[in-house]
């Protein structure tokens, strides 16, 4: 075990007290943010409402769901917290009453259902509605559709930062209506809406993003500090892009959620980590426990469902081979066998060409389903709902083919003409596209005309590099790139 995961904790913990002497001297009862009326509360557990008081203050909560009372006391600083136990989900609509001396404050319209996190940069800020320039397919349809105000709820975290770590913030729970739908996030609101069409519970999402940011920006301070790599002294934070400031977005936007109870995380980021492929899957480690660690979990088990990077031309100048977009895909995918109950959503099929230099691309409904099948699937138990993408393995030659093991195939992929992205080279060669393709199994044989004795393949291996290789449940083969490691006889 690391120093960091020994003392993850305490560092957790230090932040907290930190963020304790924020509150005013003189507290009135009220209650923290995701917690207020319109709440979704995690079903069959022992679920957290938190709140401020007076220093020391006796605070009762009461249950309209079993009519049960908890009690605690308020610190020093008037933070308090309880753990409620939930029942089973329903559209049951419950209230939550809070009272502490002559102060009383009443959550309404809570309900019981699935919660998760929902955070990353701008491919997951990017609302129902678009940005500007950057339209979402399906948008009509979304708005359009019949209203389910108590199926999905997002509590919508406001884009903000802080040099020091907060208790507080503002933000609001929003209801899928025609009128909210447009600004909930596009992902998280197709993950939503698949996960309760399938579980027919209320699924709540609470949402944090903030477009641009690297994972620096979502790590605390203290550990930043442990690297020994950034430039943490404040004047030079604020002299650079707000986008890649260090460890703001934690302080100012993870930290007032964390110990809000969920069932797992739903990130897309990495755009602005491109270039830094080396120390991604590191910091992406140290990232993911800290963020479990903050909700609760000190053992790995709440699940971290990813997006890989969008197809988008970063680098004009770089070839395919040069590219820093596809080595940080691999560092993505590299996470899945680095971090327990990690899995990766692969996005290389899902651009058009014109899409090449926007950042945003439309397709955001079949990144939310596939994150959807992956909780569903993995978390959720719907072992016959497909999640894996096929994965490449090994390369070998056999007969003068080039042979590819794949995992999660399924016994052939969807096409073995009209290929694209999948390309072959003899040792030091130039790259050709592959010209014939068959399988035996979970084998795929390769051959190129212009490629007498190959020695490595990849495939959909650049910045944009689109592929239309899936498995016979439409789940898109991983990209990769491969060199032969022996040779059959």
């Amino acid at each position: 075990m690391t120093i960091l995961s020994k003392n993850l904790l305490l560092v957790i913990a230090a932040a907290v007290m930190m963020a304790g002497g924020m509150i005013p001297a003189e507290a009135k009862l009220v209650l923290r943010n995701p917690c207020a009326d319109g709440m979704v509360l995690q079903q069959k557990s022992a679920a957290t409402v938190f709140g401020i008081a007076d220093p020391r203050a006796s605070v009762t909560v009461q249950t309209s769901w079993n009519g049960k009372s908890y009690s605690c006391r308020a610190d020093e600083k008037g933070l308090w917290e309880v753990r409620v136990t939930t029942p089973a989900a329903s559209y049951t609509n419950y209230t939550i009453r809070v009272s502490s001396g002559r102060e009383s404050v009443t959550v309404r319209d809570v309900l019981i259902g699935e919660v998760w996190l929902a955070s990353g940069q701008s491919n997951m800020e990017i609302p129902v509605k678009g940005f500007d320039g950057c339209p979402v397919e399906g948008y009509q349809e979304a708005v359009s559709a019949a209203p389910m105000p108590d199926r999905i709820r997002m509590f919508m975290m406001p884009v903000k930062q802080s040099f020091t770590p907060e208790v507080e913030v503002e933000g609001r729970w929003l209801k899928a209506t025609p009128d909210e739908v447009p600004d909930m996030s596009a992902v998280a609101y197709w993950f939503s809406r698949e996960v309760n069409e399938v579980l027919d519970v209320p699924v709540g999402i609470v949402y944090c993003a903030y477009g641009g940011s690297r994972v620096e920006g979502w790590l605390p301070e203290e550990v930043l500090r442990g690297y020994g790599t950034e430039n943490l002294d404040h004047d030079h934070i604020m002299q650079t892009g707000r986008y890649s400031r260090p460890f703001m977005m934690y302080n100012a936007m993870l930290h007032p959620l964390m110990g809000y109870t969920i069932q797992g995380f739903l990130w897309y980021q990495g755009c602005s980590n491109v270039g830094f492929d080396e120390q991604f899957v590191s910091r992406m480690t140290d990232m993911v426990r800290i963020f479990r660690a903050g909700f609760g979990d000190t053992e790995g088990r709440l699940p971290f469902y990813q997006v890989e990077i969008a197809p988008y031309v970063y680098d004009a100048d770089a070839s395919d081979s040069e590219s820093r977009a596809a080595r940080l895909r691999a560092a993505q995918h590299a996470c899945d066998e680095a971090i327990p109950n990690l899995a990766t959503v692969v996005t290389n099929d899902l651009v058009a060409p014109y899409e090449k230099t926007n950042i945003h691309p439309a397709r955001k409904r079949p990144i939310g389903e596939r994150l959807a099948w992956l909780a569903l699937n993995r978390t959720y138990g719907f072992s016959r709902i497909a999640c894996d993408s096929p994965r490449a393995v090994e390369l070998t030659l056999e007969n003068g083919a080039a042979c590819i093991r794949l995992e999660h195939a399924e016994r052939a992929l969807n096409r073995t003409f009209g290929v694209e992205g999948l390309e072959m080279r003899g040792r030091g060669g130039a790259w050709y596209p592959v010209t014939s393709i068959s399988f035996n199994g979970d084998t795929m044989r390769l051959r190129s005309e212009h490629v007498a004795v190959p020695a490595e393949v990849r495939y959909g291996w650049g910045d944009f590099k689109p592929g239309n290789l899936a498995n016979r449940y439409g789940l898109p083969l991983v990209p990769f790139w491969l060199k032969i490691e022996r040779q059959q006889q």
